[in-house]
Parts: C-alpha cells; sequence; structure tokens
C-alpha cells in the first residue's frame, strides 16, 4: 500500500492510508467504535457525536468520523469517560425518540415481537415500528448499556406521518436527525429533494420545497431509506415485515447492473431490496425501479405448468408432453421461417443456448433479443474501435473532467449512471447536453444544444468541422494511434458551417462554445443513446462521437471514452455470446469465416448461410418477413411502446408459437404452447452489464435438470429433435462452453468469478451496523471482458495497450443537411416531450389524498416564428394534437425552442404516482420514453 501509516485503536495496531479519519480506518480494520451519522461514501458530519475517542497527547473527546489519521497515533475508544459521554448524549437522543421498550426493565424477558400487555400506559413500544428487529439505534442503545431510566423525560413530538406520497412512507417522530439521508440525498444522489428544517426552533428533517416529495424534486431512489438508521423512512409494501434470509442478486431492470439484496419473510415472500453497498457497479445505489420495482416477484398467478391450447383454449400439461409437442412442431419450420426471440433480462447462459438451438437445430440465424431494436448503436463503435462496447467503467465518469450527453435519457433509463455524472460536475467538471428534449441533465449542463429533430447529423459533423477548423483537435497522439485523418478532414471540409446553424437551428457559438469545453478539458467521456434518431442518421451520428473522441484523445485512457446506453438488462450480453442476427459467439460478425470454421467444429455442424433478421424486422412487417414459427421468451416493452409496429397483433399472423414467459400476457392469449419460465431472483447465470463486467446472477450452484429456464426448456426440445449435444447439468457448463468459442471471454469461468469476489473486513456480528454493510460482508467485482485467458483479471479500460487493429479508423458518413419535416401533411409539426425532477418558477397545486398528486397546467414552449404564424399569444390555452391522443396546453412563447418542435415539460413526480397506481405485473418495464411525435398546434 502507498504511503501506509500506521495507527493504534485500543491496542490494535492497523494500517490506514493518509487522508483517511480514525472511524473510517477502524470500520476497514473490523474494529467497532459506536456512531450513528456516518456512513460510508458520504462526508464526515460528526452530528450525534457518539464517535467521540481520546488521542494519546491530544485534547478532548474528539469525533472519530472527522479525525484525520496520522502517523503512530494512538486511540483509545473505550474508557469510562468516553463511555459516559455516549450515554449521556444518547439520553438526549432517547429523550426525543420513543423509548418505551428502550428504557424498559423487562428487555431481558421480552422478545423482539412481543407485544407488552403490562405496561398500558405505553404506546410508544419497539413493536408499533416498522423498523424493529433491524433497528441501528436500538442496537446502539443496547451496545451501550444504557441505564434502564432515562432521567429526561420524552417529549412526543406530534408530528402528522407523511403517507400519501409514492413508494415511501415518512415518520418523523421516529426521527434522530442524524442527518444521513440529507446528505446521502445532497452529496451522493446530488438533489437536495431533503433537507434539514425548523419547527418551533427545533431541527428536524423535512422536503427542501413544499410538504411533498413530488414537490421538492425527489427521483425516488431509495438512497435515504436504505441509510436511516431509524424506522422514519420505510417503504410503503411489506412495511411491517421482517426479513428471514438475504439474497444476492443483480436487478432485471436496465444494462446498468445494480447489485442488490434481495429481502425474504421466512415464508419466502420477497420483502424489500437494499442497494449493496461494496458493488463495483452501485456503490450502494440504485434506482426507483431496482429499489422499487420488483414486486412483480410476489404476484399471486404465475405460470406453474406447461399449457397446451387444445380446441382454442389453454389446457395444462406436462413438461415431457409439451416438449415432446413442440419438437414434432418445429420439425415443420426448420431455416429462416422459424425465429427464437429472446428477453432483456436472459442470462448469458440462456442466451447462449437460445442462438445455438436457432443456428444448430434450427439452421437460423433469426436469433434476436427483444430490447435490441437500435442495434447501430455499437456497429460504428465497433468499426472504428475494434469492439461494441463501452470503452470504460461506469464509475470513472466522476473523474471526468468533461462529459457530453447525446440523446439519451440517461437518470430514467440508466438511472445510476447519472450518479457519478452529477457527481463530476459538483466537484467542477462540465456538461454538454445534445439533447432537443428537455430532461433532467439539461438542467445541470453547461452547454444545452438543442436541435431541430432530424438535424442532430449535421450538428456533430458541425463540432467536428470546428474542432479541427480551431486546431482544437490532438495532432500528435492523432498521428500515433489512428489512421491517415485526411479522409476525415476532406468530408469534415465540404461542410458549409452556415447551413448547419440554419437547418439545426443551433448558433455557432455555441456549437463553438461546446467544442472547446470538450477539447480543452484532459478527460472527456461521451454518453449517449440513439432516442427518437432516424435509422439512416444513427450510425452516422455513432461514429461521428467516435470521431469526436478520437480527436480529442479522449479514447484508451482512463475517466474517457464512450459509453453506448444499451436499453435491455443483458442486451450487451446477447451479441457477446451471439444472441442476434448478426453476431456469433464472441461478438464475431455472423459471416467471419474464421469465426465460423471455429465454430462449426465445435458444435460439429455447419452454420446457416442467410444473415438472419432482427426482432424489429419480423415484427414490424405484415407477413413477419417469412417467419411462420416463434418461440418467444418473456414479454417486452416494445410491444406497447411502438418499438414493434404491429405489436402483438403481428404474432397471431404465426403458424406456431411457442411463449415461455413467468406470468401470462397478451403473448400468451394467442400462444400455442406456454411454458413456465423461472424468475431472476432465481436463477443461477450471468449478466453482463453495459461497461463490460461480468456477475454472476446468483451465487448458489443451481441443477438446471428439471428447472423452468429457457435453457433446459431448449435443451429438452433439442434433444428431443435428436441433438445430444445440449446436455448441460447447470449453468457454470454452459459458461465453460461459451468461454472455449468466445475470444473475449476465454478466461472466464465460475471458479474465477469467485476468485473475484473479496471478503469485507466488518466488526462482529453482535455490533450495530448501518443494513447496507450489516448485509455487505463481501464484494462481488465480476470480471470486465476482454478476458483473454485464465491468469487475465479483465480489461477495466479498452484499447489502453492499442486498438484492436493497430490503429483507429476513421468511419465518415455523409453529413447532409437532413430534412426536418414529419413527412405528414396533417401533423406537419413535432411534439417534443421532456420530463425532469423540478421546474423552478412554475405553480404546481399539490392535490392530498390516499396518493398525493400534482395538478398544473402545462406549457407547451414554440419559437415566435411558429406562434405568429398560427396567430398565438404568450398563454393563450392551445391544443396540442398527435395521433395517440390530444394535450391541452398554454403556449409559452420561447426563442430556445427550435422552429417546428413544441416543447411540453412534465414533472418526473407525476410518473412516480403513475407507476405507483399502476395494476400492471410489472410497471417499470413499461415506462413510457419520452418519443417524439408529429403533431400541430390547435386553438382552444
Amino acid at each position: 500500500m502507498a504511503d501506509e501509516i500506521t495507527i493504534s485503536i485500543d491496542g490494535v495496531e492497523i494500517k490506514t492510508e493518509p487522508g483517511k479519519m480514525v472511524l473510517e480506518a477502524a470500520i476497514e480494520a473490523g474494529l467497532y467504535i459506536p456512531y450513528l451519522c456516518y456512513h460510508s461514501g458520504m462526508k464526515p458530519f460528526a452530528a450525534c457525536r457518539m464517535c467521540v475517542v481520546s488521542v494519546e497527547g491530544g485534547r478532548g473527546l474528539p469525533a472519530a468520523c472527522t479525525l484525520p489519521v496520522q502517523d503512530g497515533m494512538q486511540v483509545r475508544s473505550e474508557t469510562d469517560e468516553i463511555n459516559e459521554t455516549r450515554r449521556g448524549v444518547m439520553q438526549m437522543l432517547i429523550a426525543d425518540h420513543p423509548n418505551g421498550c428502550l428504557t424498559c426493565h423487562r428487555i431481558d424477558i421480552c422478545g423482539p415481537s412481543d407485544v407488552c400487555l403490562r405496561h398500558v400506559s405505553v404506546n410508544d413500544r419497539c413493536i408499533t415500528c416498522p423498523k424493529n428487529e433491524r433497528c441501528e439505534f436500538k442496537d446502539t442503545v443496547r451496545y451501550l448499556g444504557m441505564e434502564l431510566e432515562s432521567p429526561l423525560e420524552y417529549n412526543y413530538r406530534d408530528i402528522p406521518l407523511e403517507v400519501s406520497d409514492p413508494f415511501y412512507d415518512r415518520d418523523m417522530n421516529l426521527c434522530i436527525t442524524c442527518g444521513r439521508c440529507v446528505r446521502v440525498c445532497d452529496e451522493v444522489r446530488g438533489d437536495a429533494a431533503i433537507g434539514f428544517i425548523q419547527r418551533s426552533g427545533r431541527a428536524l428533517v423535512g422536503t427542501s420545497q413544499g410538504t411533498s416529495l413530488l414537490e421538492s424534486g425527489c427521483e425516488f431512489c431509495g438512497a435515504c431509506i436504505d441509510v436511516c438508521p431509524v424506522g422514519a423512512l420505510v417503504e410503503k409494501d411489506h412495511k411491517w415485515e421482517k426479513p428471514r434470509t438475504i439474497q444476492k442478486s443483480i436487478c432485471p431492470h436496465c444494462p446498468v447492473g445494480c447489485q442488490l439484496d434481495l429481502e425474504f419473510n421466512g415464508e419466502g415472500k420477497f420483502i424489500r431490496a437494499v442497494a449493496d453497498i461494496n458493488s463495483p457497479v452501485n456503490k450502494g445505489q440504485a434506482c426507483y425501479k431496482g429499489k422499487f420495482g420488483l414486486e412483480f416477484l410476489n404476484k399471486v398467478t404465475p405460470i406453474k405448468q406447461p399449457l397446451i391450447r387444445r380446441d382454442g383454449l389453454l389446457e395444462e400439461s406436462s413438461w415431457e408432453e409439451a416438449t415432446e409437442f413442440i419438437s414434432s412442431k418445429l420439425k415443420n419450420y426448420n431455416g429462416d421461417e422459424f425465429s427464437i426471440l429472446t428477453s432483456p433480462n436472459s442470462t448469458n447462459e440462456e442466451l447462449y443456448v437460445a442462438q445455438k438451438f436457432g443456428r444448430l437445430v434450427m439452421k437460423t440465424n433469426n436469433v434476436d433479443q427483444t430490447s435490441n431494436i437500435t442495434p447501430e448503436l455499437t456497429v460504428g463503435l465497433e468499426r472504428a474501435l475494434g469492439y461494441g462496447a463501452a470503452t470504460n467503467s461506469i464509475w470513472e465518469l466522476e473523474n471526468s473532467k468533461c462529459v457530453l450527453v447525446f440523446n439519451t435519457n440517461v437518470t430514467e433509463n440508466q438511472n445510476v449512471v447519472a450518479v457519478p455524472i452529477k457527481k463530476a460536475i459538483r466537484q467542477g467538471a462540465k456538461l454538454i447536453v445534445i439533447d432537443t428534449r428537455e430532461v433532467e441533465l439539461t438542467r445541470r449542463a453547461d452547454s444545452w444544444l438543442r436541435p431541430s429533430p432530424g438535424t442532430e447529423l449535421l450538428l456533430l459533423g458541425g463540432i467536428l468541422k470546428l474542432l479541427v477548423q480551431s486546431s482544437l483537435h490532438d495532432v500528435e497522439w492523432i498521428s500515433e494511434n489512428c489512421e491517415d485523418p485526411d479522409t476525415l478532414y476532406y468530408v469534415l471540409d465540404s461542410i458549409d458551417l452556415d447551413e448547419v446553424v440554419a437547418e439545426t437551428q443551433v448558433s455557432l457559438d455555441d456549437m463553438g462554445k461546446a467544442a472547446e469545453l470538450f477539447a480543452t478539458a484532459s478527460s472527456g467521456s461521451i454518453v449517449y443513446g440513439l432516442d427518437n434518431l432516424r435509422p439512416d442518421l444513427q450510425r452516422g451520428c455513432v461514429v461521428s462521437l467516435v470521431n469526436i473522441a478520437l480527436l480529442t484523445s479522449n479514447v484508451g485512457k482512463p475517466n474517457s471514452g464512450l459509453y453506448p446506453m444499451r436499453i435491455g438488462t443483458n442486451e450487451q450480453g446477447a451479441w457477446d455470446v451471439g444472441c442476434v442476427p448478426y453476431r456469433l459467439p464472441g461478438g464475431r460478425h455472423w459471416a467471419d469465416e474464421d469465426a465460423k470454421n471455429e465454430i462449426e467444429s465445435a458444435w460439429d455442424c455447419v452454420l446457416p448461410l442467410n444473415r438472419g433478421k432482427q426482432a424489429t424486422e419480423i415484427l414490424s412487417d405484415g407477413d413477419l418477413s417469412g417467419v411462420k414459427s416463434m418461440f418467444l421468451i418473456g414479454d417486452s416493452p416494445n410491444f406497447t411502446n411502438g418499438g414493434f409496429a404491429l405489436g402483438y397483433d403481428n404474432l397471431e399472423g404465426l403458424e406456431f408459437l411457442v411463449v415461455q414467459d413467468s406470468f401470462m400476457s397478451p403473448a400468451t392469449a394467442v400462444a400455442d404452447v406456454v411454458l413456465p419460465r423461472t424468475l431472476f431472483s432465481r436463477k443461477d447465470g450471468t449478466y453482463t452489464n453495459l461497461e463490460r463486467r461480468i456477475q454472476r446472477l446468483g451465487q448458489t450452484d443451481r441443477d438446471l435438470k428439471g428447472s423452468d429456464t429457457e435453457a433446459n426448456a431448449l435443451s429438452l426440445i433439442a434433444e428431443k429433435m435428436g441433438y445430444g449435444n445440449f446436455s448441460y447439468q447447470n449453468a457454470s457448463e454452459i459458461m465453460d462452453e461459451i468461454a472455449s468459442v468466445s475470444p473475449i471471454y476465454s478466461g472466464v469461468s465460475y471458479s474465477k468469478l469467485a476468485q473475484q469476489t473479496f471478503t469485507v473486513f466488518r466488526s462482529g456480528m453482535d455490533n450495530p451496523k448501518p443494513t447496507q454493510l450489516l448485509y455487505s460482508s463481501k464484494e462481488h467485482r465480476g470480471l470486465q471482458w476482454p478476458v483473454s485467458d485464465q491468469e487475465s483479471l479483465g480489461t477495466s479500460v479498452l484499447y489502453q495497450e492499442s486498438f484492436k487493429t493497430n490503429n483507429a479508423a476513421w468511419v465518415t458518413p455523409e453529413y447532409n443537411q437532413e430534412s426536418k419535416s414529419t413527412n405528414d401533411a396533417e401533423y406537419s409539426s413535432w411534439l417534443v416531450p421532456g420530463r425532469v425532477l423540478l421546474q423552478s418558477g412554475r405553480d404546481t397545486k399539490l392535490v392530498s389524498g390516499r396518493l398525493n398528486h400534482l395538478e398544473r397546467d402545462e406549457l407547451a414552449q414554440i419559437h415566435p416564428l411558429m406562434a405568429k404564424e398560427a396567430n398565438i399569444s404568450q398563454g393563450e390555452k392551445i391544443i396540442v394534437e398527435t395521433s395517440q391522443g390530444n394535450l391541452p396546453a398554454i403556449a409559452d412563447i420561447d426563442e430556445s425552442v427550435p422552429v417546428g418542435s413544441i416543447s411540453v415539460t412534465t414533472l418526473f413526480g407525476q410518473l412516480a404516482v403513475e407507476l405507483q397506481e399502476s395494476e400492471d405485473i410489472d410497471p417499470m418495464s413499461k415506462v413510457v420514453g419520452l418519443n417524439i411525435l408529429p403533431a400541430r398546434l390547435v386553438k382552444n
């Protein structure tokens, strides 16, 4: 350890690093010093004074959480004076906290769930607290050996409970004002939705604005709940339930791959999710989906038995009969008449078996994942650099000096990725956002470029030209690491900047400012999506972003790089193991002869010759692109959000449809066979997240044989169709086969993943701890590919040594002046929806009830020229009409809005209310995106 120093705590010598605090060093060494306000990841606060210590040669009793370590320091944490001081502090805390049980003389004979019948006047017992049996405050009282009679009179605050906001309740009568919730919301999440307030001269915790979380800009991430040491902040669902088992897992809702600790009660019912504080992916953070979106695990109507349609009705069957029936039917559809579509949350092992089944058994490359609707997201990236994946790790973003975010609503879709971005901004980093929509990050941007829809590629071309024209590019680095850039310079030379300004409606000054901010930063990162981009613009935009990174030498070094924002949970894994039409295992091109020869040898087969069709081609085509039979795994929001043009209706045109899912859905309603599917919490397997990190879903070996996983179902069908090389006993065996045919996974195995699990020192189990520390005794690091061999520990930063093909390639699209017309005679403008946490200066009414909600007149922002043409005045009532419905609004004339766009920005809080009220089995998987729609203005 560099600059290692030694200190002594209660006679125990420990090694630590300069800059750490004594309490932090003690926790890392497994030593316990009582504390209530400190929490890992936040700045020391010294509010509770519980961690006071003495230092040999020092004065007084300083707080260990704010006391820097010094070499040779002798610290005492257990002396009569210190313990008496702590008890005095605790007596004051108890006086403001319900303490009927904390000071009861029957404590030794009273069980944690017993209801006291003797002291009828005591109505503040722990049994009435939702945090009973899991209260850090109560545990600390016990640890300190407090007197059973408090000398201070208990003062009940009599603060009304706040139970009308979505997802979680607040009882400030239980709050000890430790400040953890306030600090995690501000310091870690960057939101400041809750803060310290005053009531009758006393400090309390409340909403930073208004009286509801909906008014204060809460993103409902649940971080405040996870750090609360008492029952002041608790989840609504299963509020009073006590956990009996804790299970490690990976969130199934997005590609970030957050590690979660799932609580289950004694009957195996899911209670709540707690973000894993040791995870290198999410570092103790989650989002509204991961924290509050797993209730589907408790739905009472899962599919338990295979179902076969007979005389129009689905009837229960056995696995033997169902797989025999499926195999006999599929024999009639060999080749490109068949397609297999997997789920976004299928594991790598399941995806591998699915694509192997499609190619080996059914002789087709028609294998895809239902979330893969923007394949161009990484195709250009791969062509230029070598790999179709993020170049760097998620948390490197917090140390980036400039972040460019392009066409992605990352705070909602990949929420935890936004946490290090917001932290970087607080540390002085610059933020550039290119997006027509107003999203949360545009509120924090140093430069927000708002191009007219359809001109995004031209705008990127203008920025590239300005980088070169203003000599902001790194000529020396380019000459050493890239192919000859003359081709790029030639294309850029043809771009007319005046035309760019006219078409995009972004000024030259704004483009120049963005170019300079990014180029002059010592490290720059690009986080991008393809939201609302026409298919013909997508690849061009991606390679333009790659070119920006290359011109500014922001590839192949820490705290920089490119981050494609995939949508599906394991979408990266699908590309890695070949479960997309145009990729073989290892992410290699389907026509790569070397890859084909290797796989044909491993599988003893001849691979299909035709390029496969992707899900969007099949399910957006009236004739299903010639597909007559399908094996569909899981449901998908793309059936309802427009991703698949004809939605579920297209499935009715199939001659034979097998659906494997956990719950009945519109897809199962038209299926010929329905198979049960194991929920993610009961699976073994791996996910690969958007930073290329391979993580094991469960930490327990489970037999595939007899399970309801798609891997087992497809293996049974394959065997009945005469293919014997599907006899996998467990997920580990499948991963071994993946490693044998995938160069980027060559060194990956379950034993290797186990080696990347490290014990985290904690004090004894009897010592009080925050919930996140109590659950997290190990750090599961996973492996970031490429993992080239058994000795490799993975690759956190791509291209540090060299590019895959020696030098990075320049891919140059045609920067045409694209038409921004909607091509719709009836709707000639664009409705540009946005969504943010807060909008200052807007009148918003909180409507109280069983569940609070917000009411306000929405503003439709339009350019003055558009208002003049439509004869609309500021503040006039109008209607925004689209083919999907009408939106009443108030006209707000604003020059920053592109001509032809109608910008309407709503509040995230109202979305939270809708999700809380939803009766859908899994509403979090169907959150409505901010999709631009053809529209027109009508006077009301």
